[in-house]
């Protein structure tokens, strides 16, 4: 079992924080704002206090402190000052930068303090595109790297999948407008959910009729689908799976139960780059990401 990371190199306090190593070192030996440990070969190791202050600084600095300022401040300062900040000023670049402290500190008051005040001002959908998916993007790098751990994305990710299902339950059913029935599905042994449930709210929002059958579908549950005269759009997405020996005789599958009645299907995710060059009989469309599905929704 993963225990949660306590220390981080410079390198990481870069990635996470979005500030330069040459400036941290600066701000640590003119400020003494952080307290290293060091390794016998004399390598930084930063504690998780130590990455705490520093994002607390940075979004004090993102709010005009300057540095020597800053460093007048107690670390209990320094932390209370930030946190009211974001959650006062939830806006932009702060306000993704108070998610990633709150990420790393599994603060859900903070996260849910700087989403409702962004939610004050911001359409949901907007919050979505310019926080929650450059957060997601952030966390998924940072975890390939060993900065993060899995717990913090499944921390964040549960976040947000319980303000997307929120949001989508707010939508009245009688705003349905479309023809077109969409039936939303991922892959079996596709867990990654968040991509899809925002489409589905997106299609909600737009009068869109939804079933919505979520993660790990085997293909076979949607043969009753295949089989119907309703004009049906599939909606699916890819991050892991299908695997990459099978990924293609997946899609070909799919192809041929969508000729029986004209059926069509998008698909969303980086996985897809495997198929260039594929051809398919059916009305199949692949995109890169959901923002860019969403463009012909």
């Amino acid at each position: 079992m993963n225990e949660i990371k306590r220390n981080f190199t410079i390198k990481d306090l870069e990635n996470i924080s979005g500030i330069k190593a040459h400036t941290i070192r600066i701000w640590e030996k003119r400020y003494s704002l952080l307290s290293p440990q060091r390794t016998d070969s004399n390598i930084r190791l930063y504690s998780a206090a130590n990455l705490k202050k520093l994002l607390n600084i940075v979004l004090l600095k993102t709010h005009g402190y300057k540095i020597s300022k800053i460093a007048e401040m107690d670390t209990k300062t320094i932390r209370n000052t930030a946190r009211e900040l974001a959650s006062k000023n939830a806006i932009n670049d702060a306000a993704l930068n108070a998610f990633k402290l709150a990420t790393v500190q599994f603060d859900s008051k903070l996260f849910n303090a700087t989403y409702n005040k962004l939610l004050q001002t911001t359409p949901f959908s907007e919050i979505f595109k310019t926080n929650f998916i450059p957060l997601l993007n952030f966390i998924g790098m940072q975890w390939q790297t060993d900065t993060l751990l899995p717990a913090n994305e499944h921390f964040t990710s549960n976040l947000i999948t319980q303000k997307l299902l929120i949001q989508s339950e707010k939508i009245e059913s009688s705003t349905l407008v479309s023809e077109t029935t969409y039936v939303l599905f991922l892959p079996e042994n596709e867990i990654h959910e968040i991509g899809l449930l925002y489409l589905n709210y997106e299609l909600l929002l737009r009068g869109g009729k939804t079933i919505y059958l979520g993660r790990s579908l085997p293909l076979d549950n949607l043969i009753s689908f295949f089989k119907s005269d309703e004009e049906i759009c599939f909606i699916t997405s890819t991050t892991v799976s299908p695997s990459s020996d099978i990924i293609t005789k997946y899609f070909k599958d799919l192809d041929v139960y969508l000729t029986q009645k004209n059926h069509s299907l998008l698909a969303s995710g980086q996985r897809l780059n495997q198929l260039e060059g594929i051809s398919f009989k059916s009305n199949i469309k692949l995109y890169p990401t959901i923002v860019e599905l969403l463009k012909d929704l």
